[in-house]
């Protein structure tokens, strides 16, 4: 599944990015909010985390035009602001989940995947070819019942094939769904 985080203090980036990729999501990490607005025009995503105070475009203007466009991503708010007003109006705003900094990666994490869990109601949490099933929230594979280990990148082009059957897909389109944005194919 592919993450967008849009965070401008580069530790917390940082740090957010790689325990999401050692959980074997693919992560896009923008470091203001023009950034992040380029990047949500480029790629769709599954899930984004949103700092509030961004240089460029605040976070606030970003989730309204993610709303505004229609778009049913989840949003989760991540940000120093923990005043109830800033909550309150956030989720009005349409965020569906909000996360106050400092915060534990675990509570992220849980966060995340939940949010997952609930994602666009066409969003199954199990997808079946077969004998091939792919669970999401795991994010294990098993064969006729048997776990399959893949590394990370096998992990994401399959879940993104099972996903989308009978669709044929250009390299391009592979490599910019189950690569980040700092890959440089070929």
């Amino acid at each position: 599944m592919r993450i967008l985080l849009i965070e401008d203090e580069k530790k917390v980036a940082d740090f957010v990015a790689r325990g999401l990729r050692a959980e074997r999501f693919i992560v896009d990490v923008a470091g203001d909010g023009t950034a992040g607005m380029q990047m949500l025009g480029d790629c769709e995503y599954d899930l984004i985390i949103l700092d509030l105070m961004l240089p460029g475009v605040s976070g606030s203007e970003i989730l309204r035009h993610i709303r505004r466009g229609g778009k049913q991503v989840p949003v989760l708010i991540l940000t120093a602001r923990d005043a109830m007003t800033e909550k309150v109006a956030h989720f009005e705003a349409g965020a569906d989940d909000y996360l106050t900094k400092p915060f534990a990666f675990a509570e992220l994490l849980v966060r995340v995947k939940a949010l997952l869990r609930r994602g666009p109601a066409n969003r199954a949490s199990v997808l079946r070819v077969g004998d091939l099933e792919l669970d999401r929230l795991s994010q294990q594979v098993k064969r006729a019942g048997k776990r399959i280990a893949l590394t990370a990148k096998e992990y994401a082009l399959l879940e993104y094939l099972v996903a989308n059957p009978g669709r044929v897909f250009s390299r391009t389109m592979i490599i910019e769904h189950v690569w980040d944005q700092s890959f440089e194919g070929l």
